[in-house]
């Protein structure tokens, strides 16, 4: 076997161990058939020794094998020539494919039918059920890079010309697999669900690009189809000229809303502050995330009146909280181009003036970086009229301690990045616990962004991070929704029991 080069990208599964995973990759044209084996021998044993169920895993090609602690996925992102030709392309694009692989993609596959399987066929042979799975997708995709990341999932990567090529590669998977397959000389139909994420070479972000794939074959369990994600930032040009074009007047056709996020404070047990997102909805290409409006919007010069009408929705929204008994402190993001506008800044000053509004204005470091001598001068300025500064997304660029110790903030979030895996991880604790010591010693308060497990929220609680925000606490959700979860108290409910969203009211997700 073949290990592939060290030029592989390497991309980290969620919860996964880094230093005790068992990192095998094969080139399927260095695999020695005799290898393949299957559980169809009982001689086999009850697959109870981790040795005979490594040399399973390592049976099929291009897999990379979990091992005790975990799965690294090493994915290449390559499509060999000629590799294309197995797909059921249309005529003239299998060339686009093999010479110009502008695209990424990560897919899902998940066996939706796997009790009912492994019922009929045994727990030892069920186990091996993923690698028949295996075997048919690299026969249909001998460029993707496979990985086993759990007994009825796969995860594969290739390249591509174009969102299309995605679509209907995952398009003739479902075909395929609505047909019966061997399984030691039995037809059986394994039901599989797919879901894709696809994102161009140029913008490629790993994490995202993992998390958009996930969230995808879970819609596509909801929906009973394929469903895929694009990832483009407005590409091709005609489309970003478009999406500026239209967002010109998504504020005037009230296109824009806004979701808000709650902060829980952690030794007080109590929402003290919450973050407003802005969303877009689309009259044609339905929700768009601001992380794919917010670069044309700056691009564009459309993103000063944008954030100012964010602003006075957040101040007529904070005010309506305080009339109904919660007097919270609501953040809303500045882009680092607006830092240098002294007439956005003095505009941002007046409203919150007259306005009475308690507002926090959140800014990354990198944005003070492109002329940090007029983006500090005015982040002085919004302290001095009452706007409390956050720093957002810390550690996620290049951060900075000789303008850390100028900035006039009072908080500091911790970019999720380092939180996702702060339970699995042996370095990113290290790093959490040294950022939260060196805010406190700046005298700030720290936010851990992107919290999803209990784990990670008392992890977080002993390292003495003060604040945290992700999906254990609430997703975002509108002003009706958010006013419901704080007279509820739902945050304590939903940090003790993970479960306790499920038994949620009908009423409270419409209203979200």
């Amino acid at each position: 076997m073949q290990i592939l080069n060290a030029g592989m990208r390497k991309l980290r599964i969620a919860g996964m161990q880094r230093d005790d995973a068992l990192n095998l990759s094969f080139n399927a044209a260095a695999v020695n058939p005799e290898l393949m084996m299957r559980a169809a021998d009982p001689g086999i044993g009850h697959m109870d020794d981790r040795t005979t169920r490594r040399s399973l895993f390592a049976s099929a090609s291009r897999l990379s094998v979990p091992g005790d602690g975990g799965l690294q996925l090493d994915m290449p992102f390559a499509v060999p020539k000629g590799a294309a030709m197995a797909l059921d392309l249309p005529a003239g694009l299998h060339d686009s494919l093999a010479n110009a692989a502008a695209w990424r993609f990560l897919c899902v596959a998940e066996i939706v039918n796997f009790g009912p399987l492994r019922r009929h066929l045994g727990a030892p042979r069920a186990d091996c059920l993923v690698l028949d799975v295996a075997d048919r997708i690299a026969e249909q995709i001998p460029s993707a890079s496979l990985a086993v990341v759990g007994r009825t999932t796969l995860e594969f990567g290739f390249d591509g010309a174009g969102v299309d090529d995605l679509q209907t590669a995952l398009d003739r998977l479902q075909l395929v697999f609505e047909q019966a397959i061997d399984l030691d000389g039995e037809p059986h139909r394994v039901e599989l669900v797919l879901g894709g994420a696809a994102v161009p070479m140029a913008s490629a972000d790993d994490v995202r690009l993992i998390e958009e794939a996930e969230q995808a074959v879970g819609e596509a369990r909801h929906e009973n189809r394929t469903i895929v994600r694009d990832l483009s930032l407005g590409a091709p040009a005609f489309d970003r000229i478009t999406l500026i074009r239209d967002l010109g007047q998504a504020v005037d056709r009230g296109e824009m809303f806004l979701q808000y996020q709650p902060k829980v404070h952690l030794r007080r047990q109590e929402i003290c502050s919450a973050e407003a997102l802005v969303r877009w909805q689309h009259p044609t290409r339905g929700l768009i995330l601001p992380g794919d409006f917010i670069p044309a919007a700056e691009e564009s010069r459309a993103i000063g009146p944008l954030t100012l009408w964010t602003l006075d929705q957040v101040i007529a929204d904070q005010k309506m909280l305080a009339a109904a008994g919660h007097d919270l402190l609501i953040f809303i993001n500045i882009s680092g181009q607006l830092l240098g506008d002294s007439t956005f800044v003095a505009r941002a000053c007046q409203m919150v003036k007259s306005g009475g509004a308690r507002i926090g204005f959140e800014i990354t470091e990198t944005s003070v970086i492109r002329d940090p001598d007029t983006a500090i001068a005015h982040l002085q300025v919004f302290t001095e009229t009452g706007i409390t500064l956050a720093i957002d997304d810390y550690g996620a660029g290049l951060s900075s301690l000789a303008y850390l110790k100028q900035l006039p903030a009072s908080e500091l979030k911790i970019d999720k990045l380092f939180v996702t895996q702060l339970t699995s991880s042996n370095r990113d604790p290290l790093i959490v616990r040294s950022t939260i010591d060196l805010a406190h010693a700046l005298d700030m308060e720290v936010t851990a962004e992107g919290v999803e497990t209990q784990a990670a929220m008392a992890l977080l609680s002993v390292m003495g991070c003060d604040m945290v925000q992700g999906f254990l606490i609430s997703r975002p959700i509108s002003i009706g929704a958010f006013q419901q979860f704080l007279d509820e108290d739902r945050h304590l409910t939903a940090a003790a029991d993970p479960r306790a969203s499920f038994f949620r009211p009908a009423s409270f997700w419409k209203s979200a």
